[in-house]
């Protein structure tokens, strides 16, 4: 089929799914008043792969494939991971600071497969390698728009899948044929479901052999029988519907469900995990390397969204050159450069799977990033609510200034610093409000947990760092041991 344009994409989406917002059954995604903002925010892709601007950034040559597009791209080396870093960075920007979801997170869930599977076949002679690159090919062939469901609705949280009073409270196959395999239970945090093509499912943690039925994973279509996507509420499009000037909120927009599987059939070839308890946990870790590589990417991004909100209102405010400003945006500027050094330096790190030749961002410099990105985003918000001031939050709406009534007392008293035009430092102000107030408990949480919690990245670190330089150092500065042993360039 090839590369599809953008209206090839949103018609694929008409395929009878089950969604539900706010209650009622969703008949057209597509048209919906509210979800569709996702669908259009997710169609920027497939519209700028034909930007003769863009195109060679979105699209890939493959000697294969040919013509793919480049998230797809399998990562061989240093230079892949950073292309693949600018790919996500500069979709987000062009997503007017929202991270565009709707391939990177699919292909970071099947590089994690190729891996895994790679791995599983050898150990135990299973024949899930082939399975994930034949689905692949569909993927790529196809220019499909890929969701994953990962994050198990886990119950009561102390107790493993096997134990939950419900068994339905992790992901679990119920039922297995000749044909395939039967699922039941529920994924949340499901980002983009409602505007991809196919659902990668994966475990959410590693697994005991008691705990084999949920061992699973699997890809299945969107609109496959017995998957119903619950939508969250979208307040920030629901806000844009009432003021037209909050563009952001029409345009660039992500939609989170609760996805339920109803005894979902699943098809042998689509089966890419099935009991294999033993790689639950090493796909479950596998997956999150790539995905917080892509973290840090687009974080790095919406660092430069609140970086400029911060510095144009610094100057039209007129104080752009106190002390205690420059303070607060020295702090956004090294949030944003610390999160572009360590994807940088996770891709010049990286390591290359024996097996299958992939290159894996480090695991450190990932996590250390997504660390620092976790821990610094609502530090970074409040310095851009000391630069901007009061009027982030008192600000009229832009609709004000329509009024041939109070508009020019708007333009009088608005105006800040002489020549600066008021509209355009309340469209900012406003801007920052929506950031904070419509879109502030998705980027809020987001920001904290997505991509794994921060105890997600402290548990990676803690158990993934290699001690040993640093013990020879402290043995060796006490004198317990008489030398030590330095850097080799060879």
């Amino acid at each position: 089929m090839g590369l599809r344009t953008p209206e090839e994409y949103i018609e694929s989406l008409r395929d009878g799914r089950e969604i539900y917002y706010r209650g009622e059954r969703v008949s057209d995604v597509t048209r919906h008043e509210i979800l569709s903002a996702a669908i259009r925010h997710a169609s920027d892709l497939f519209k700028l792969q034909f930007d003769p601007r863009y195109k060679n950034m979105l699209v890939y040559n493959d000697p294969e494939y040919g013509e793919i597009s480049s998230f797809y791209k399998i990562p061989r080396g240093p230079s892949d991971l950073k292309e693949r870093f600018k790919l996500i960075y500069e979709t987000t920007r062009y997503g007017r600071g929202m991270f565009n979801i709707i391939k990177a997170i699919g292909s970071d869930a099947l590089f994690a497969l190729m891996i895994v599977t790679k791995r599983m076949d050898k150990q135990l002679g299973t024949d899930y390698y082939r399975r994930v690159m034949e689905y692949y090919k569909y993927v790529v062939k196809n220019d499909l728009g890929l969701a994953v469901a990962q994050t198990d609705v886990k119950g009561d949280r102390s107790l493993r899948p096997h134990q939950q009073h419900d068994p339905d409270l992790y992901l679990r196959i119920v039922k297995t044929n000749e044909k395939g395999i039967v699922v039941r239970g529920a994924k949340v945090h499901t980002t983009q479901a409602i505007a991809a093509n196919e659902l990668i499912v994966l475990p959410t943690r590693a697994m005991t052999e008691k705990d084999k039925s949920y061992a699973v994973a699997f890809a299945i279509p969107v609109n496959t029988k017995g998957l119903k996507l619950i939508s969250r509420p979208m307040k920030a499009v629901e806000e844009a519907l009432r003021d037209p000037s909050f563009v952001m909120g029409k345009m660039n927009v992500e939609n989170e469900t609760l996805t339920v599987f109803d005894d979902v059939f699943v098809p042998w070839e689509r089966v890419f995990m099935a009991g294999e308890w033993q790689f639950a946990g090493s796909l479950a870790v596998t997956f999150p390397i790539f995905h917080r590589f892509t973290a840090i990417s687009y974080r790095a991004a919406m660092a430069d969204l609140l970086l400029g909100i911060a510095k144009l209102l610094a100057e039209y405010n007129g104080v752009d050159n106190k002390s205690h400003i420059r303070r607060d945006i020295v702090e956004v500027i090294k949030y944003k450069e610390l999160l572009i050094s360590t994807a940088l330096a996770s891709s010049d790190l990286c390591m290359i799977d024996e097996l299958t030749k992939i290159a894996i961002p480090n695991i450190i410099i990932t996590n250390v990033g997504k660390l620092l990105a976790n821990e610094g985003y609502l530090d970074v918000v409040k310095r851009v609510i000391d630069v901007a001031g009061g009027l982030a939050a008192t600000a009229p709406s832009l609709k004000d200034f329509e009024s041939p009534e109070i508009s020019h007392y708007l333009e009088k008293y608005l105006v800040g610093k002489k020549g600066v035009n008021a509209k355009d430092r309340v469209a900012l102000f406003n801007l920052l409000r929506s950031l904070i107030s419509s879109f502030g408990a998705l980027f809020g949480v987001a920001m904290m947990h997505a991509e794994g919690s921060i105890e997600a990245s402290v548990i990676e670190l803690y158990r993934s760092y290699n001690y040993n330089s640093s013990k020879e150092l402290a043995l060796y500065a006490a004198g317990i041991k008489d030398s030590i042993k330095l850097f080799d360039k060879s």
